[in-house]
């Protein structure tokens, strides 16, 4: 990583010059006292100029040699922002479980209400298999149906 930071500084600085040169290139046909101007204002950017090492941005990214930046693979995970990225993931669990446990009540309550009906009813359980009995019953349901 250490070299990857000294490679991009080193491609910045060789950049600076390069635009530094071209600029000074540019300057003779100018009035003395502009270009005067603008070689000191070069001179005093590159000595106000902030070494890479020493900004947090720059140590985690690099150029390319097509000109892009690129960034280190590290994001700054802590414990925080873990804890953070699998709330949802804990949530959705917790959820899941919740409407499987619901629906399961659910289930066992219908059963309950079922075998409370057939126990406490006057007809044995015997006659509710009784295929007669279903036609009976789907009979009596459609007469029902009519008379309403």
């Amino acid at each position: 990583m250490k070299n990857q930071n000294t490679s991009a500084e080193l491609n910045m600085d060789r950049l600076g010059r390069h635009f530094s040169a071209q600029l000074s290139m540019a300057t003779p046909g100018l009035p003395h006292d502009i270009s005067e101007r603008l070689r000191v204002a070069r001179q005093r950017a590159m000595a106000e100029r902030k070494p890479v090492m020493q900004l947090g941005f720059a140590r985690k990214t690099g150029v390319q040699s097509n000109g892009t930046l690129t960034a280190s693979g590290d994001e700054g995970l802590n414990l925080w922002s873990i804890l953070a990225s699998a709330l949802p993931l804990l949530a959705l669990v917790v959820g899941l479980t919740a409407i499987q446990w619901i629906q399961q009540d659910s289930r066992t309550n219908e059963l309950a209400a079922i075998d409370s009906a057939l126990l406490t009813d006057e007809l044995p359980p015997d006659a509710y298999a009784d295929a007669g009995f279903v036609q009976f019953l789907k009979q009596g349901l459609s007469d029902s149906a009519k008379n309403d």
